[in-house]
């Protein structure tokens, strides 16, 4: 708000209760989720707008403040709020720096707005009598303002309630002086907020990095770029590491770069038995080379990965590890500390299962064993050691299969040391639980995107993700394909499912990410009977021919492209759906100030389809009776629409979207001959 007054609060509010002789009630602080038991989310750079209720008995003129303090800040700050409707207040301030803020809202009367709101319907009718005593009855309200306010501001303050109180002798000048639009917008600057009623308590905003609202995801496996038949290593992956870069990739993830164990390795596809030469799951950690702590010897060492993430660093790409907290048969972890795992009847230690699959190379922890704390404090001093390392992004394997409690004590250490943190949360599980551990910490997660197809599902659950109280902590992160999931639309519908899911990932949800090269190369490959991939690289090196001339690299590049050009496509909560009469057709925008895109995408892999969709010319800033040209920046085409309602036709043989950025607002078929 630009007319908002910003400096350091006079006073320190206190939330054990609200002042008991406030006549102002505080209400309904947005946002506040669950009543302020979690923290709201944000990004480096966001405004944090804070609307509430603040409710008054009578006719009197209501003010209110947020009242906030930035991450070790000792002394609160103030912002003022303005009046929406219907006892409604609005404020907003900046967010500049990285970690836990705090803010709470107070409200109370305006003794001297309300004096003058009373002078200003009195002036032109009441009697020379009336008049002389309203202006001594503002002196008195001035007064005890003036004490309110330091000096420069409390000397004029009293200077002017002298000048009213001496209203008998001076009425002109003391008329003229309680009319003065100075001297009003002077003393709401120092209400009674001594007297304010507060909100119930302080709430909690979380400040993360700009990344963690935007970013774009590109995962490979460093064993696979190798020269054929030979394991990779991190010097081998500088050249995927360019690839990724190249297609404008934000980050840049690593399945686990651990020791792999040896005892019950799997082989190809899951098999129970591994063969010579079989690599072994990476999500096996640990070996006699060592642990979560260590590097694979055959991708290198210590020193590689460090010269891999500033290689990275170099090309403006962030490197993000896997950090999957369980352990192989021949983990040190199970020599040294066997406590730490759930057990049999028998005594001996319990592999992972996942009925019908079992994961006989993989010993879960047991997150509540006898020396819990001791297990805490390692695991999170997993996350420090890579943090050293230069890594602050992590990928976590299943969260939501490990000690809730946990994760509160973890992410706040990691935080409290590196607070540019970013965690995503690979939690394919029921929603609360999914929107749980965002609550405690997680800055992204997995979403149920990979499995919403259909125009309702899509429409229905995005609404959830961005309209709802969700939007204020769950940061979607939208995955075409992962190693572990192959969906069985990208098994059947070929390239243009391919394309068109990427187009919905990148457009739909500020952040995005691709398992590669297999999603650009366009595996399709399942298991029989299952959304997996057959042959699948958890579990054996690949050999992918990037240069591949059918490859979606370009298409994924110039996505890339649009989302960094367009500032929209930064944030989530501007997204709008706008109907279609083909129910194979979905279309919806994002729009920041004058930047709007519009994206339509044929969800029908095999079949043209066409149709008429009809915008909201309010929701994007269009005003009606205006023409507008929307330029394509998939085709480069060029389309003059002059109403809400437009026709669209894709075929998915060619391309089956569009991404429109409405670039000129014309008014004749001359002017958009002109910018054409």
């Amino acid at each position: 708000m630009s007319s908002v007054v910003k400096r350091p609060a006079v006073v320190v509010p206190s939330h054990a209760a609200s002042a008991a002789a406030s006549r102002v009630f505080v209400e309904h602080v947005s946002p506040g989720l669950t009543a302020g038991a979690y923290a709201v989310k944000r990004v480096l750079g966001d405004e944090l707008r804070v609307e509430a209720d603040l409710i008054c008995d009578g006719h009197d003129v209501v003010t209110g403040r947020v009242l906030y303090r930035s991450p070790g800040a000792s002394a609160w700050c103030e912002v003022r709020m303005q009046p929406l409707v219907n006892d409604r207040f609005v404020a907003s301030f900046a967010l500049d720096q990285l970690g836990v803020w705090e803010y709470s809202v107070e409200g109370c009367v305006d003794a001297f707005a309300t004096w003058r709101r009373s002078f200003d319907r009195r002036r032109e009718s009441a009697t020379d009598e009336d008049l002389i005593a309203n202006l001594r009855q503002g002196a008195s309200v001035l007064a005890a303002t003036a004490n309110r306010a330091p000096d420069p501001d409390r000397t004029r303050l009293h200077a002017a309630a002298q000048v009213l109180d001496d209203a008998e002798r001076r009425p002109r000048e003391a008329a003229h002086t309680g009319a003065d639009a100075a001297l009003l917008q002077l003393a709401s600057q120092y209400p009674a907020f001594e007297q304010a009623g507060r909100s119930a308590r302080a709430f909690e905003l979380v400040v993360e990095p700009r990344l963690a609202g935007f970013s774009a995801w590109y995962e490979f496996f460093p064993r696979s770029t190798g020269s054929a038949g030979e394991h990779g290593t991190f010097r081998t992956s500088f050249a995927r590491l360019q690839y990724a870069a190249d297609m404008g990739f934000d980050i840049v993830y690593l399945p686990p770069i651990h020791p792999i164990g040896r005892s019950f390795r799997k082989g190809r596809n899951n098999a129970p038995a591994a063969e010579a030469g079989d690599p072994g799951s990476p999500w096996a950690i640990g070996a006699a080379e060592g642990g979560h702590m260590s590097v694979h010897p055959e991708l290198g060492t210590l020193d590689d990965f460090r010269a891999f993430v500033a290689r990275a660093r170099e090309l403006g790409v962030s490197v993000a590890l896997d950090i999957a907290l369980q352990a192989s048969p021949d983990h040190p972890y199970v020599r040294e500390h066997p406590e730490w795992f759930a057990k049999r009847p028998d005594g001996s230690i319990q592999y992972a299962e996942n009925p019908p699959k079992k994961y006989q190379d993989i010993y879960p922890f047991d997150f509540e064993c006898a020396t819990a704390p001791e297990l805490w404090q390692e695991l999170t001093s997993v996350f420090l050691f890579w943090a050293e390392q230069g890594v602050t992004v992590f990928r976590v394997d299943n969260p939501h299969t490990k000690s809730l409690p946990f994760w509160a004590y973890c992410i706040h250490e990691l935080k409290q040391r590196h607070p540019d943190a970013i965690l995503l949360a690979e939690a394919f599980t029921r929603p609360k639980l999914m929107y749980a551990l965002a609550k405690l910490g997680f800055s992204q997660s997995y979403t149920y995107f990979t499995w919403r197809n259909t125009k309702h599902e899509l429409t229905t659950y995005l609404t959830e993700l961005t309209k709802t109280d969700v939007a204020e902590f769950f940061r979607p992160n939208f995955w075409p394909n992962t190693p572990d999931i192959l969906p069985e639309h990208l098994q059947y519908g070929g390239r243009a499912a391919f394309m068109a899911r990427l187009v919905l990932a990148a457009t739909l949800s500020s952040n995005y990410g691709i398992y590669g090269p297999a999603f650009e190369l366009m595996e399709h490959v399942a298991r029989a009977g299952a959304e997996e991939y057959l042959d699948n690289e958890k579990y054996e090196i690949k050999h992918w021919d990037v240069a591949r001339p059918d490859s979606l690299r370009p298409l994924i590049t110039q996505l890339n492209r649009i989302r960094r050009e367009n500032p929209c496509l930064h944030e989530n909560r501007s997204l709008e759906f706008h109907p279609t009469d083909n129910d194979a057709l979905i279309c919806y925008s994002k729009h920041r100030g004058s930047n709007i895109v519009i994206t339509v995408v044929n969800l029908d892999p095999h079949h043209r389809q066409s149709g008429w969709l009809e915008l909201d010319r309010t929701k994007l800033g269009i005003p009606a009776g205006t023409s507008y040209q929307v330029h394509d920046q998939l085709s480069q085409a060029r389309y003059l629409w002059g109403d809400s309602r437009n026709y669209v036709e894709l075929d998915p043989a060619g391309m089956p979207a569009h991404v429109f950025v409405v670039r000129y607002r014309v008014r004749s078929e001359a002017d958009f001959d002109y910018f054409a």
